[in-house]
């Protein structure tokens, strides 16, 4: 038994964990002024950076003041929401999309101090969150974080899993030190649990936009567009390519289809630094680079099969917004999809990095289209649940639970559990 099973076997049932007894219908928190610090905010397009921007839009739409610290770059591919305040930085060795802050010039702290917030939320615990802890705590400001990128299990993919240890103390030392701990999934705040990350642990999920992906974006003139036929099946993958995507497991799935005479197109959405080493590997995918506006909708909602065999997720956005494409899934059975895909329902759900066993349920799917319909149906129910204005308003009762303890709203919709109270 895995130390997930183990834990989520002790746990309530989340339905009642969930559900609570009545609701209160109160009203809307106060305007605040929020100091958000991340590690990207514009200069890399990802689920990271399309979260804070989104959340940020809502506070702002709900008369929030909100001050936005991060690095950047000199020409970012993101119009970013509200006012950003660019820290120094440099590439990430290895990842050089990516930055990391080197210092904060005194001129970053007067902006900080003159903006004079009543909350510090930090998204990414590097130099910079660790000197915005600093300074929160100096200035008697409460601090809330969210947890958004699962960076112990890149290690593995980078050959430096020898740091794992020293990655956990940090965070317990960083995440203790915070009044709120913002996590994406029931799953995520088991592992924290494991690693003693427990007190203040929030359930932050994430949301779709059901007006923008959804089947009637089915399009067959498109796939035409890239030399897929009407009647021919597409495994769709969407995401950064970097390794820890778990790329070599959909190369693995789309080679061993046409070894077992299995007729299928694959197609792979998205950039970076692995995408020179997928090429060769699959030279009749389709390799669209990165896609936005419709067309993004298009190419989840005119494929047939999702294949995302990552295991690093702290969520599954992509994941989500193909479920809500009527696309069923085929995903590892890991932290983030394993509460998005219900097995053998929406889709199903792989041991990590067992590439038989995802080739074997993406077979099954290609063989019965009864099958992708049923379970495409079913996907787009179990996307419903996931409303973005229910998502983000969660989050602003949480920001008044730490500035207001006493109670003074609570959200329309049911509150998600104190996960603290979830015993491991």
């Amino acid at each position: 038994m895995s130390a997930l099973e183990f834990i989520f076997e002790r746990m309530p049932s989340i339905t009642t964990v969930l559900s609570p007894p009545h609701r209160v219908r109160r009203e809307a928190p106060p305007a605040r002024r929020i100091a958000l610090f991340t590690g990207n905010y514009n200069h890399v397009q990802d689920g990271v950076s399309l979260t804070l921007n989104r959340l940020v839009r809502y506070l702002l739409n709900r008369g929030d003041e909100v001050l936005v610290f991060g690095p950047t770059v000199e020409s970012p591919p993101m119009e970013h929401a509200g006012e950003f305040v660019p820290v120094p930085s440099v590439p990430i060795p290895g990842r050089p999309e990516y930055r990391l802050t080197t210092h904060v010039p005194r001129s970053v702290r007067r902006r900080l101090e003159a903006f004079k917030p009543d909350l510090v939320h930090i998204a990414t615990p590097d130099l910079l969150g660790f000197k915005a802890l600093r300074w929160a705590k100096a200035n008697d400001v409460p601090v809330v974080a969210s947890y958004h990128t699962h960076f112990p299990a890149y290690l593995k993919y980078y050959g430096i899993q020898s740091m794992e240890g020293f990655l956990w103390k940090a965070g317990r030392w960083f995440y203790g030190q915070c009044e709120h701990v913002y996590v994406p999934s029931l799953s995520v705040a088991a592992v924290l649990r494991v690693h003693d990350i427990a007190d203040g642990l929030r359930l932050w999920e994430r949301g779709v936009d059901i007006s923008r992906f959804g089947p009637q974006e089915r399009d067959l003139a498109w796939r035409r567009s890239f030399g897929i036929e009407d009647d021919e099946v597409l495994i769709t993958f969407v995401g950064r390519l970097v390794l820890e995507k778990g790329l070599s497991i959909f190369a693995d799935v789309i080679e061993g289809l046409h070894k077992r005479g299995v007729p299928v197109r694959s197609m792979m959405v998205g950039n970076g630094p692995a995408r020179a080493e997928m090429e060769r590997r699959l030279p009749d995918t389709v390799f669209t680079g990165h896609l936005s506006g419709s067309e993004l909708p298009k190419a989840y909602a005119s494929s047939d099969v999702f294949l995302f065999p990552s295991d690093t997720e702290t969520f599954g956005n992509v994941t989500l917004e193909a479920m809500a494409s009527g696309v069923p899934a085929v995903c590892a059975d890991a932290t983030g999809a394993s509460e998005l895909v219900q097995h053998e329902k929406t889709g199903y759900l792989a041991p990590p990095g067992d590439s038989e066993a995802f080739l074997d349920y993406v077979a099954r799917l290609v063989r019965n289209a009864e099958r992708r319909t049923r379970f495409g149906e079913a996907a787009i129910e179990r996307a419903y649940h996931y409303d973005w204005d229910a998502v983000l308003a969660r989050l602003r009762y949480y920001y008044e639970d730490v500035l207001a303890p006493h109670p003074v709203a609570a959200p329309i919709a049911p509150p998600a559990p104190d996960l603290a109270l979830v015993s491991a």
